[in-house]
């Protein structure tokens, strides 16, 4: 079921969003060669617990799932792309690191994630960074009443595509709500004018990832950490958005 928000409900919204993007700051600024991936996930967990907010990850055991995540960060690393369980890993230099987090402040959820380079960029992880940032940008910008979830798509997808790469659309965006997962799905591809009418009121996490050179992934031993079939890098970008009489407002934005 798709619901809408008034606009106090949205008020309501933005410390969620607010703390979502503190902690994303957080990470990425604490992410660096010689780091544990453990100790970034101890990090999240500290400011959760400090904020009084609640996880929406430790709990989570959806159908794709191999157990309860047991973890407050997907953290992935090069070839994985999504739904990175948090292991004994101590990051490289030149590591490409996707963090995606989500969390509830006072019964709302807000839902964010970014890819950084560790220490010494590879040009084509920079590259594969600002495509998949433009593509949340561009759907971001067409998250407007009297536009459809088709209209999104298309603008991630043409970003994408004008870059060479190809599209997958097994995950992507949803909305966002009292918990983290709900209607609609949003897919990184899809055609304009076509979908679900968008309307003031709708909060949504738009959520493009792209791999170098695939579009197929499997999922790791772990059960969770989904990995592309070629060992090609990923990126990830997200960002939970409100769409107002006004436009698009990002309730994760970190500036």
């Amino acid at each position: 079921m798709i619901e809408l928000r008034t606009p106090a409900q949205i008020e309501q919204m933005r410390p969620a969003g607010r703390f979502v993007a503190s902690v994303l700051t957080a990470l990425a600024e604490k992410a660096a060669p010689g780091v544990n991936l453990l100790e970034l996930d101890a990090l999240a967990h500290d400011m959760i617990r400090e904020a009084g907010a609640e996880s929406c990850y430790i709990d989570y055991h959806p159908s794709f799932g191999a157990s309860p995540f047991g973890k407050v960060l997907c953290t992935s690393v090069n070839d994985a792309v999504l739904h990175g369980l948090p292991h004994d890993y101590v990051l490289t230099d030149g590591d490409l690191l996707s963090v995606d987090f989500a969390a509830s402040v006072d019964g709302w959820v807000s839902d964010s994630a970014l890819s950084v380079v560790v220490g010494t960029p590879r040009e084509e992880d920079l590259r594969l960074i600002d495509v998949t940032t433009r593509a949340l940008e561009a759907g971001i910008a067409q998250a407007r009443p009297g536009n459809r979830i088709g209209d999104i798509s298309a603008a991630i997808a043409g970003v994408a595509r004008e870059a060479g790469l190809s599209i997958n659309t097994q995950f992507g965006g949803h909305g966002v709500g009292r918990t983290m997962h709900g209607d609609p799905h949003i897919p990184n591809d899809g055609r304009a004018g076509r979908g679900f009418k968008l309307q003031p009121g709708l909060v949504i996490a738009i959520e493009p990832w792209f791999l170098h050179t695939t579009d197929e992934i499997y999922t790791d031993p772990d059960g969770w950490t989904l990995r592309s079939a070629d060992g090609s890098r990923g990126a990830h970008m997200e960002h939970t958005v409100a769409i107002t009489e006004d436009g698009p407002l990002v309730l994760t934005a970190r500036d």
